[in-house]
């Protein structure tokens, strides 16, 4: 499941050289930008961040028992590495430009294409969702912006028993938008609407559902035109199938008590209808520069992206589990379809054998991406933001990634 409820701007980028122990000074920095390029691997380096980031994949690669691991770490948008380690499958190498599920990664871009017809004034946050959805319970009490931060009291369906018995039994079913917002709308609200703050995957699909109403157009056209076309993420696509474009990252889970593969399980219950995408290493750093930069938003719609009202709310209720029901602080909050901690921008996806983080943080203009893959003995946590969290504290031990729990 996705970890968003668990845990939940500039300086040189030689800075980030000189706070590395035994760092041989100025960061190696590919000039070339991904955009129009192959995804591959860097030359392995001898020395300097770069070698310390290879290291600390490999350690943890080592200490999770991962089958893989696919990263990109880079600095004003250059390359300090991209590499892979492990396998795929048996006997087949992982490499960078194998595909893999990015899951809540769809959430942010749905994110930024509401705050962008926001910044035109297309809509605005507060109107209820009713306009849009009006058979949607309490419709006339949800808005655009409780969906975005999560703040609606909707039941999060992947923490219903009901729903995931029936996805453990069932892994390749696909599930339609009605089948998984059942489960939310058979439950009373957890609390009022924007009175409090919980994650709640219902939200994103209703927004998804919202935006194409809004538009006319299609959800995965939408992000297409509006986020990953602009982006220039051309390996980065919605799928309405299980299917992942070729090259696939392989992957395996023991969650239904047996190690298993689970490339292809329906991912269709993840989020939105047209927003279940599948990606790359090089397109999931990018991915992390442009949404931690605010690229494609206005200044005033980023400052909502990183904190729509969120601050101070949140902690459990009689009813809402502190799982999902965290408090929400300056320094750890949920944004708007984004996590904020410790002045990092990111997400972190993290469902049937797949982990993934895209995090990107302004101060340093440095951007991290991980993606991972289990072997039978991983523990259950997003080994990704495990790595992730090692590499930020060598590369800027002022700002720590939280290590996920568990």
């Amino acid at each position: 499941m996705t970890r968003t409820g668990a845990a939940l701007a500039l300086a040189a980028a030689t800075m980030i050289a000189t706070s590395l122990p035994g760092s041989a000074g100025a960061l190696a920095l590919s000039d070339a930008p991904h955009g129009g390029h192959a995804c591959v691997r860097s030359p392995e380096p001898s020395a300097g961040p770069a070698r310390t980031v290879l290291d600390i994949a490999r350690q943890g690669k080592e200490q999770y028992g991962l089958n893989s691991v696919l990263l990109k770490v880079t600095v004003d948008g250059r390359e300090l590495i991209t590499t892979a380690l492990g396998e795929s499958m048996t006997g087949v190498p992982a490499e960078p430009d194998m595909h893999f599920r990015a899951g809540s990664v769809g959430i942010a871009y749905m994110g930024t294409v509401l705050l962008q017809l926001v910044d035109e004034h297309v809509v605005g946050l507060d109107e209820p969702i009713s306009r849009w959805l009006p058979d949607v319970p309490h419709a006339d009490r949800i808005t655009l912006r409780m969906l975005g931060s999560s703040t609606s009291g909707l039941h999060d369906y992947v923490t219903d028993p009901a729903f995931l018995a029936e996805l453990e039994a069932h892994p390749f079913r696909h599930w339609t938008d009605d089948d998984v917002l059942a489960y939310p709308f058979s439950h009373p609200l957890w609390y009022e609407p924007g009175t409090n703050w919980s994650y709640s995957h219902a939200n994103f699909v209703l927004l998804g559902e919202a935006l194409e109403k809004i538009t006319g157009t299609p959800l995965d056209e939408l992000l297409e035109q509006r986020v990953t076309g602009p982006l220039g993420l051309r390996n980065t696509r919605n799928d309405f199938t299980p299917e992942i474009p070729a090259p696939v990252l392989h992957a395996f889970t023991s969650e239904r008590g047996v190690y298993e593969e689970s490339t292809f399980w329906n991912p269709s219950w993840t989020t939105a209808r047209g927003a279940v995408i599948t990606t790359d290493i090089c397109d999931l750093a990018r991915s992390a520069q442009a949404v931690g930069t605010g690229e494609l938003l206005s200044p005033e719609g980023f400052r909502t992206q990183l904190d729509p009202g969120t601050v101070g709310l949140g902690g459990p209720t009689d009813i809402c589990p502190p799982t999902v029901c965290l408090h929400n602080t300056e320094a750890l909050h949920f944004g708007f379809t984004v996590l904020v901690e410790n002045g990092w921008i990111l997400q972190n996806p993290s469902f049937s054998g797949y982990a993934a983080i895209q995090a990107y943080l302004p101060c340093e203009h440095l951007a991290i991406a991980v993606s991972t893959t289990k072997g039978p003995g991983s523990p259950d946590v997003n080994t990704a933001e495990l790595i992730a969290s090692q590499i930020a504290a060598r590369l800027a031990p002022d700002n720590p990634i939280p290590a996920p729990a568990g």
